[in-house]
């Protein structure tokens, strides 16, 4: 039962057998391969579980050396602890039900064979990433579910949305992905090994300077992988991948892979005290920035993007204030919780025909009565209502972050607060009021999805729904059993049934899995922080406040929203437009490297230098044979005259120099 490699290789064979004959393989067997190879791979976890004690007693397995030159060398090694069985439990138990929902939520596409071999081979990487037992091994993952991301996220290939946001996607974590080589550089330098094990048991003993750098590096692989300030960009536009990718890849497991690098990397990171209070910094900032964001949206895939961001931003303030278990036990809670409302969000779309602008969604509760009820239970955990899930882990990093520095946790309850309200203003709008099935009604608010929202707006027009325009074929509305005028439906009951075990996982998670308590051995007990009751009801009371609000402005008082937004005018179109952010890297950087390129490198030295001096070399040789070809004329007459020319010429050149040398 301990044959680790398993776990990986199912989904590798899933991958492989539905990459190379799933063309040929109807939907039935392609998804019975995906599902199994995924469900076995979550048995094989739980049957290791059971044999480690939960990773009470690690497992460390060697399978052959991967490298071997002078001084390095790095096995193919996989072992299981503690933080390795959540991981697994995690990845593989909601990759499961995500599969499972995929079946369902694909089942009219074009390229669903594809679709799950992507999804496949992706759960092997993050497998590997997973289970690697050295950084170089972690890295191999790291880069696969970068890869996977960006064929996924450009899965629907015609659109040109698609596949520029699978471009960005790729691009930004590339800047990540160097900071992480640099990192493992540094560390083979320093420690003469990649080895967990030898690693991190002599950090303590390192210079702090290097130790910094090293987490410094590391920091900035994090920021990319999951989404944080400064290279959060890619998250949101990676909602252009089918809602299925949307919850396994880009909430519930690769983003949290910067969690769960840093929480091994800890022994380094607790002997880095600058480096800690940037991972806290970087996270609050980047939770409250996103946050904000989230207010001012109406596609329901990017309102919970936007929360994705900010709930990386928790943990990763968790992990920079030195509770690793309480950032882990967030990652777990939001796995839960954050799946189940894009999940929820895919059920929606469904019912709606491919519309994702909830402005023209409303009154869904009579229609989707099954998916209005998991997603309440998914807004209530997210916004850390008491005896749900977000509730216990939300806790944890807030009292923790008091702990550090109080400022944090006050941060932190603002944006506990406009998380509430954010994710509450999304389920009123969709669910509550009556249905507007492509009614164009808010004038207001369509002209800033015009003037201001050059993707939200016409995202909804144009190219929003999962559902169109794969290999080139542009599936109609009645693809899901109604147009944007029918009768909204509810989700057939293979998305249904996993909607319902993330619903319970949302709730009674907390209850369920007491991370703090498991990881203790890792991770100690953080230290108990004075009037802890207090700064629990703080951040209670922030959460009903921020629900509250929302059921005060879109459900008691609709009209109060537009009002808001022509009193805050400018602040309000900023705030819509994400900050301009994505507009200041197109002119800061995107723009000058494109322009650059063109005109220096391209124009200037490929056509101006290189090409100048091969075709000057040509037109020089050309002008040249233009006038010798004369002398070839095929004439005796004129070769006779050449040469009595020619003696004249030397008679008269050795004469002259004759003379000159008498």
């Amino acid at each position: 039962m301990q044959n680790l490699w398993l776990i990986p290789a199912l989904p590798f064979i899933g991958f492989l057998i539905n990459g190379i004959l799933g063309r040929k393989l109807s939907k039935a067997v392609v998804s019975a391969i995906a599902v199994l190879s995924v469900v076995l791979s979550f048995g094989l976890v739980v049957s290791v579980g059971l044999s480690s004690g939960w990773g009470e007693h690690p497992i460390h397995q060697h399978y052959f050396t991967w490298i071997r030159s002078g001084g390095v060398d790095i096995g193919w090694d996989f072992m299981v602890d503690k933080l390795t069985m959540i991981m697994l439990m995690v990845v593989t138990g909601i990759g499961s039900l995500i599969h499972i929902y995929a079946t369902g939520y694909m089942a009219h596409e074009e390229g669903y064979y594809r679709f799950f071999a992507y999804l496949n081979l992706f759960m092997f990487f993050m497998l590997n990433l997973v289970l690697g037992a050295n950084y170089l091994l972690l890295f191999v993952g790291w880069e696969g579910v970068g890869l996977c991301s960006y064929l996924l996220i450009g899965f629907y290939f015609v659109k040109k949305s698609a596949t520029t946001a699978g471009n960005k996607a790729f691009i930004v974590n590339r800047i990540g992905d160097f900071g992480f080589s640099l990192a493992m550089f540094l560390i083979f330098i320093t420690f003469g090994s990649l080895d967990f094990g030898k690693v991190l048991s002599a950090a303590p003993g390192k210079p702090v300077e290097v130790l910094t750098a090293i987490a410094l590096l590391m920091l900035l692989g994090a920021t990319g992988k999951s989404a944080q300030i400064p290279l959060y960009v890619w998250l949101p536009d990676a909602m252009e991948g089918p809602t299925p990718v949307s919850a396994l890849i880009h909430a519930a497991t690769m983003v949290t892979a910067g969690v769960y690098m840093c929480s091994r990397s800890a022994a380094i990171f607790l002997k880095a005290p600058i480096a800690m209070e940037t991972v806290a910094i970087v996270g609050l900032a980047t939770a409250v920035f996103a946050a904000t964001i989230g207010l001012t949206q109406y596609d329901i895939k990017k309102v919970f993007a936007y929360s994705t961001v900010s709930q990386l931003g928790y943990m990763f303030l968790g992990v920079g204030v030195g509770a690793f278990s309480a950032g882990i036990w967030h990652l777990m809670t939001h796995a839960f919780f954050k799946a189940l409302l894009f999940m929820g969000a895919g059920s929606v779309i469904h019912a709606c025909g491919g519309e994702q602008d909830m402005r023209k969604m409303g009154g869904l509760k009579k229609y989707t009565p099954w998916t209005c009820g998991v997603l309440a239970c998914a807004s209530l955990a997210i916004a850390g209502v008491p005896g749900t899930s977000g509730f216990f882990s939300k806790d944890a990093i807030l009292t923790a972050a008091y702990g550090h520095a109080p400022w944090m946790f006050w941060v932190g309850v603002v944006t506990a607060g406009m998380t509430a309200f954010y994710v509450w203003r999304a389920f009123w709008m969709t669910f509550w009021g009556e249905y507007r099935g492509g009614d164009a009604g808010h004038s207001h608010d369509h002209g800033h999805a015009h003037t201001h929202g050059h993707d939200d707006h016409a995202h909804a027009h144009n190219h929003s729904h999962d559902h169109d325009h794969d290999h080139g074929h542009s599936h109609s509305h009645d693809d899901h059993g109604h147009d944007h005028h029918g009768t909204p439906h509810e989700s057939p009951w293979s998305m249904l049934a996993p909607l319902v075990v993330l619903a319970f996982l949302s709730l009674a998670g907390g209850f369920l899995f007491n991370v703090p308590k498991f990881l203790e051995s890792m991770f100690p007990l953080h230290e108990e922080v004075p009037n802890e009751e207090m700064l629990m009801g703080v951040s209670i009371f922030a959460g009903l406040i921020g629900i509250a609000l929302s059921y005060f402005m879109y459900v008691a008082n609709k009209e109060l929203p537009g009002k808001i937004r022509k009193a805050l005018g400018g602040i309000y179109t900023l705030v819509y437009n994400k900050y301009f952010v994505d507009e200041f890297y197109d002119a800061t950087v995107v723009r000058p490297i494109i322009e650059g390129s063109t005109e220096v490198l391209w124009h200037g030295l490929d056509q101006g230098v290189i090409d100048g001096a091969v075709n000057g070399a040509g037109t020089g040789s050309r002008s040249i044979g233009g006038v010798l070809k004369h002398l070839q004329s095929g004439n005796i007459r004129s070769y006779a005259t050449w040469v009595v020319v020619g003696a004249v010429i030397l008679l008269i050149t050795v004469g002259m120099n004759g003379g000159l040398i008498r």
